[in-house]
């Protein structure tokens, strides 16, 4: 079966998402130190105001599950565009720490949304063979997202805009916000959304335009409808039942296991890892687009082989690469050797997470829920990794002050039981069709 230029299309426009929720996540790396003077902040308030965006993203991505059913994938999307451009403007022109607050609150808001609608909306539109790659389209484009924040916080800083130098940082995101809201007048509604609302027709033209798993629409549209049971369930039945439960305890165990592999703590922290590695100020924005672009081109490699060699593999390989990188790093912490050791184990750590974690964590959170609950079994499976990302980047700058090492040392050893788990539990779900996966879960 032969990719489809509406399918690619639609996966693409939906996938800038993850575009902006890269973007978001990383662009206040490189605005730590104006934080700290611009508002008097101690290391326990620079660690909540990096975190207070989280506190957004954690309700935003619980809280979009039952929107995501009531008005469709799509619609979500074009409200989580305008919460992503009005938190780029208001940022850039907050004039107050409150302010400041309130915005990157309403940005959180957005992140946690698409970190749950982009990937699932490709999931229900992508036929099994393509879903893998497809879905992972998001994680590149949260990827380039990050590499983009990176590449525009050095510009930006070379310029020597003086005080409004960081504003500009924020505000820039508020041109590919609005580019997201006018594509996506482009893209069809998801077709397994559209059937649990009895539009079957419309469904029908969306199969007909992205292609079906066996090449048969009826067949499609009635695996689609037998995998709902309109009859007995309903989009709002409840979630936390004991046969959901497989499925929600491996999309909880991933996305905490994403977060405590310290990932985001490197993302919003970047800059300041390097500087207390004795980098100076551009030096360290300059190595933040090494490690930005190292996640692209990793996350570019796994897209290419996740459909192939599966989900489980790349995490076997990405959960060898965190053990042995952040190994490295808390060594150099502790041995003060720092700078060129630092820099490569985290160039390792970051292609270590970009082709495990990094490209299966979306795809395979979307794969293991019933249609039935897939929103809000994505929508929990964010809001745990949001929870963690929150933890994770508040206290880092509180370890690190301490020492950079203890930080490092504890990402290793929880690597260690992602491994364990990944080698025990983690189930393969590569080229397999989003009802056979239900059946196979043992989920009537």
């Amino acid at each position: 079966m032969k990719l489809s230029a509406t399918l690619m299309r639609s996966a693409i426009v939906a996938a800038l998402g993850g575009l902006l929720f890269g973007f978001d996540t990383a662009v206040i790396s490189g605005t730590t130190e104006w934080l700290k003077r611009e508002f008097l902040l101690t290391d326990f308030m620079l660690g909540f105001t990096v975190s207070s965006a989280l506190i957004g993203t954690i309700l935003g991505s619980i809280g979009v599950g039952k929107p995501a059913d009531s008005m469709g994938r799509r619609g979500v999307l074009y409200v989580l565009a305008v919460l992503f451009f009005v938190s780029a403007i208001g940022c850039g022109f907050a004039w107050n720490w409150g302010m400041f607050i309130a915005f990157r609150f309403i940005g959180g808001l957005a992140v946690g949304g698409a970190s749950v609608v982009s990937p699932l909306y490709i999931a229900e539109i992508s036929p099994a063979r393509y879903r893998g790659r497809l879905v992972a389209i998001t994680q590149f484009n949260i990827v380039l997202g990050i590499l983009l924040a990176y590449l525009s916080n050095y510009v930006i800083g070379s310029l020597d805009l003086g005080a409004s130098e960081c504003r500009w940082m924020f505000g820039v995101m508020a041109v590919p916000a609005a580019a997201f809201f006018f594509l996506l007048f482009g893209t069809p509604q998801s077709p397994r959304w559209l059937v649990a609302k009895g539009r079957v027709e419309e469904a029908r033209n969306v199969l007909a335009m992205c292609g079906a798993d066996s090449g048969n629409l009826e067949e499609e549209l009635q695996d689609i409808q037998s995998s709902l049971d309109i009859r007995h369930h309903t989009l709002s039945e409840p979630f936390y039942q004991a046969k959901y439960l497989r499925p929600i305890l491996l999309a909880v165990a991933i996305a905490a296991f994403n977060q405590l592999s310290g990932i985001n703590a490197l993302i919003y922290y970047t800059a300041y890892i390097f500087r207390m590695a004795g980098y100076g100020a551009t030096d360290a924005l300059l190595q933040s687009v090494v490690i930005g672009f190292t996640n692209l081109v990793f996350t570019i490699a796994a897209m290419t082989v996740i459909d192939h060699f599966g989900r489980r593999k790349l995490m076997l390989v990405g959960s060898v690469g965190y053990i042995l990188s952040l190994s490295a790093a808390a060594f150099s912490f502790y041995t003060g050797t720092g700078g060129k050791m630092l820099l490569a184990s985290l160039i390792v750590f970051i292609a270590s997470h970009a082709f495990g974690q990094g490209a299966v964590i979306w795809v395979f959170i979307g794969e293991v829920f019933p249609n039935r609950v897939r929103a809000r079994g994505q929508a929990l499976g964010s809001f745990t990794h949001w929870v963690m990302a929150a933890l994770i980047s508040w206290t880092f700058p509180m370890i690190a002050a301490q020492s950079g090492g203890h930080a490092f040392a504890f990402y290793a050893v929880c690597c260690v039981g992602q491994l364990l788990w990944v080698i025990f539990v983690m189930p393969e779900t590569k080229g397999i069709s989003l009802e056979k996966i239900q059946q196979e879960m043992g989920i009537e």
